[in-house]
């Protein structure tokens, strides 16, 4: 079960964000999310300036493998959601997760912003920003299953009733880039890499239409 909600209380100007463009990434667990996107972070060459990759705020320490990502216990992070310092926050997989609202600033300046979020929040993401361009990142189960033991994090019995509850809650995205991440990782990474580039480009225009 995922809940988001948008952060509009310390809001001064109106949404949706008419300028710039978010990128939605999004997917089960084990699929390489992370992955993709560090191999077009360290490939984006004269794109580095416009694009900003969001470094999200999880409740979940720091040494618990995966994204590297800020830390906050529940009651800090509830803090620091009713103060507006999140432009989106969602529950999922029994922890809080949260963008920072600096991502206004990037997508007001016509910048690329890049997160990795729960398909379920889209919709919610599309309240706050005119322009989003989903990306569902997915592996064939077993490659997913092979990855999330791997991981350490969980037992077998965790790893199995995740990826059921994946399968039972799947949704689909309307109008999203799919990409397989089951092969090696440049193609993966480089067909992701595209996707950046269009949105780079689509960000140079969308404010005029």
């Amino acid at each position: 079960m995922v809940s988001a909600s948008i952060e509009r209380a310390q809001a001064q100007e109106p949404f949706p964000v008419r300028q710039g463009v978010f990128v939605a990434v999004a997917g089960p667990s084990g699929a390489g999310k992370d992955s993709v996107m560090d191999y077009a972070r360290q490939r984006l060459g004269p794109l580095a300036g416009e694009i900003v990759f969001a470094r999200r705020i999880i409740t979940r320490p720091m040494d618990a493998g995966g994204e590297d990502h800020d830390t906050l216990d529940e009651t800090a992070f509830e803090r620091a959601r009713a103060a507006g310092r999140f432009a989106l926050s969602w529950r999922a997989n029994g922890l809080s997760y949260a963008l920072p609202a600096e991502i206004d600033g990037t997508m007001r300046s016509g910048g690329v912003a890049v997160a990795n979020v729960s398909r379920a929040v889209i919709p919610a993401l599309e309240e706050r920003y005119a322009h989003v361009l989903p990306v569902i990142v997915t592996a064939p189960p077993e490659v997913l299953a092979d990855r999330l033991s791997r991981r350490g994090r969980e037992t077998r019995e965790e790893v199995l009733a995740r990826l059921a509850r994946g399968a039972d809650s799947e949704l689909k995205v309307e109008d999203a880039t799919v990409i397989d991440n089951s092969g090696p990782l440049e193609a993966a990474g480089e067909r992701f890499l595209t996707v950046l580039r269009k949105a780079a480009a689509w960000s140079d225009v969308c404010d005029m239409v």
